[in-house]
Formats: structure tokens, sequence, C-alpha cells
């Protein structure tokens, strides 16, 4: 068995230096691609639901009606956008799209209130999107409750029984995220996402251009070990791949305001065997496919259930087990988690191990797969 040879490796990747640094497209998508796609993911994805836009029918014009909707307002998360007067009006604005939710004050609301009695107010909630229709309506029944609970308190107090004291209090405290903005959450996981792709696709690239070019031959009758080849040709997207994480680190960090509270040499260490595992994942696409073309559409077979199984958009506690286990099979699953980690929690290797682990698992067996192939493509 032949042993490894340091020279004919240093001469794999000076030839894929030179190759790069003529294909200025490629090296423009690797430098450029990652902050435009961080910019437009950065503002884009969000989670946080604001300015609902809301109508009105308010039948009981009064001091008392004006101050229930004043209490939604006041919360920023709904945004008054017209005062009508019947139905129709609010179903044409929600069938439109131009209201989200409709709050209906009856007739009889103010005579209710001074009398003490149960007053009812309606609420209808556009509930195409679900993310809206459950904001909307979990911040209503708490602006009600408030609202109950402050006339509860005022006709005891006339009473003479004194404040109502609730038996029970929750004290809650948010760590890591304290005003639980979602952007916090977004820009980690969106700085994984944006490496993969970016690299995944660099690297699917490369074996094929040697058959497209016709060199695929010319490197089968070197010595050249398949060892050899695979690592000299990730190498410089290595650096590459590494330079454009920093970029992109700077910019969630400084641009969006996403501190890193955990050691960013850590952080750096780690995102480097992602890069390797993703560049290998590409080399081994490059080993099937036959054209850039397949190449291109295998990269993003991978990329987009990646998308959804890493955790990215959705929770995989959520997910059934099945797809959980498929969600163990890809690699961003692991780096999500060490992302959010170091950046949210400040973890250390010792929190973050198994995910070290994992991703070091995958990216030894891609690797020893992606010999396999290309040395059978040799024999």
């Amino acid at each position: 068995m032949r042993r490894f040879v340091w020279g004919r490796y240093w001469s794999v990747v000076k030839k894929e230096i030179i190759q790069i640094k003529r294909d200025r497209p490629s090296l423009g998508i690797a430098l450029v691609m990652p902050l435009m796609l961080l910019f437009l993911f950065g503002y884009a994805v969000n989670t946080d639901v604001n300015d609902i836009k809301m109508v009105v029918w308010n039948q009981s014009p009064s001091t008392v009606s004006r101050e229930l909707i004043d209490q939604f307002v006041n919360t920023r998360v709904f945004q008054v956008q017209a005062q009508v007067s019947g139905y129709e009006a609010i179903e044409a604005m929600l069938d439109e799209g131009s209201a989200d939710v409709a709050l209906v004050i009856g007739p009889d609301y103010t005579r209710k209130r001074d009398r003490g009695e149960r007053a009812h107010v309606q609420m209808l909630v556009d509930g195409s999107d679900p993310n809206i229709a459950r904001t909307a309506t979990s911040h209503a029944q708490l602006i009600v409750q408030n609202q109950a609970i402050t006339l509860q308190e005022t006709r005891l107090q006339k009473q003479g029984m004194g404040e109502l004291e609730s038996p029970l209090a929750l004290d809650t405290r948010v760590l890591f995220n304290p005003n639980m903005e979602s952007i916090v959450f977004n820009i980690p996981g969106l700085i994984g996402l944006i490496m993969q792709n970016v690299t995944m696709i660099l690297t699917a690239f490369s074996l094929v251009r040697e058959k497209e070019r016709g060199t695929m031959e010319q490197l089968i009758v070197t010595p050249i070990r398949p060892l050899e080849l695979m690592l000299g040709k990730i190498t410089p997207y290595v650096g590459v791949g590494l330079f454009s994480f920093c970029l992109v680190l700077l910019v969630g960090t400084n641009w969006f305001g996403v501190p890193v509270k955990g050691s960013i040499p850590l952080l750096v260490t780690l995102s480097i065997l992602f890069l390797v595992t993703t560049l290998l994942l590409g080399i081994f696409i490059s080993t099937i496919a036959r054209t850039q073309l397949q190449a291109m559409q295998m990269a993003f077979a991978l990329i987009l259930p990646s998308v959804l199984l890493s955790g990215f958009m959705f929770p995989r506690d959520s997910m059934p087990v099945v797809i959980q286990w498929f969600g163990g099979l890809v690699p961003l699953t692991y780096f999500l988690e060490i992302l959010r980690g170091i950046f949210l929690k400040g973890a250390g290797l010792d929190a973050l191990w198994r995910d070290v682990v994992g991703m070091g698992v995958f990216c030894l067996f891609i690797l020893t797969v992606a010999i396999l192939r290309f040395r059978k493509k040799i024999e």
C-alpha cells in the first residue's frame, strides 16, 4: 500500500489554487454571495410578529370602548387600519388582506360595563397564517384578561373589600435571549446554512470540471493517491471558506448586533471542521455527477432537506422520531447546535462534545466514501 506523499498533495493544492484564480465567477460566489445571502435572509427571516393589521367596528362609542382599543394599540402588536360599520366591510378587508384581525365591540358594551355585568367582545382572526393568528389570539386574550382583573379589583375596592390578590404568581426569567428576538436566534443558523450552501456548491464542481475539460484522465495516470487528491482539492477552498466565514461573522456581530458569548477560537476551530465536512460532501457529489448541471442538481437536492431537517426553520423536538433520525444524517444539524451554543449560551466543548463527535464521524464517513468512489473510477 502506497503511503501519503506530501509532495503530491501540495502539487494538487497549487493546481487548485491556480484554477481558483482563473475562475473569477466561482471566487466571487465564495466571497460575495455569503454576505448577500446574510443580508437578504437576515432581514427576511423573522418570526417576530408585530403590527398586526386590525380593523375595528365600535358599536358603542364611549370612553371605556376607546380605552379598550387603546390597550390593543399600546401593545405595538396591533395596528388599527380602519374603523368600519358592518360585517360586510370587515369581511372585505379580511378577504383582500388589508386586515388580519377584526375587533367587534357590541352596542351594549358600555351599558354592561357601567352596570357591572359581563360584557362580550368579539375578535375575528384570519387563520390563513397560523403564526399571525396564534400571536393575535394570545395577545387579545391577555389584554381582555388584564382588563377583567382591573375591573374586578375596582369593584372590590368600591365594596370596601380591598385589593384582589392572586393566589398564584409566576416569576419568569428568560435566559440567553432575554428579549426573545428572533434575529438573535436566526443569525447563527444563517451563518451555518450559508457556509454549507456556498462551499458545497463550489467543490461539487471540482472533479466534474476535470471530467468536462478532459484533465481527469491525466490525473488518473499520475501516481496521485485518492486521499492526496481529495485533500489537495479541498485545502484551498478551506481557506476561501474560512475567509468568507470570518466575513459573515463580523457582519453578523457588528451589523446585526448578535454578540458571540462563547470562545471565538473554539468557534473558528469547529467551523473549520464543518467546512471540511461540507467540502468533502461536495467532492462526494462530484464523484457521482457527470456534468456540472448534475452536480448542481445533486447539491440542491441535499441543501433543501438540510434546511428542513437540521432545525434551522423548525424545532427538531416536534418532528417524528424517524424524521429526527434523518436529521442526524445532516452535518448542518450538529453545526447549528454548536453555533447557537457558542453564540447564545457561551457553551464550551464540555457541553458541545456530542455535536462535535457527530460532525467528526460524518466527516470521516464521507471522506471514506468519496475515496472509495474515486478509487472505483480509477480502477
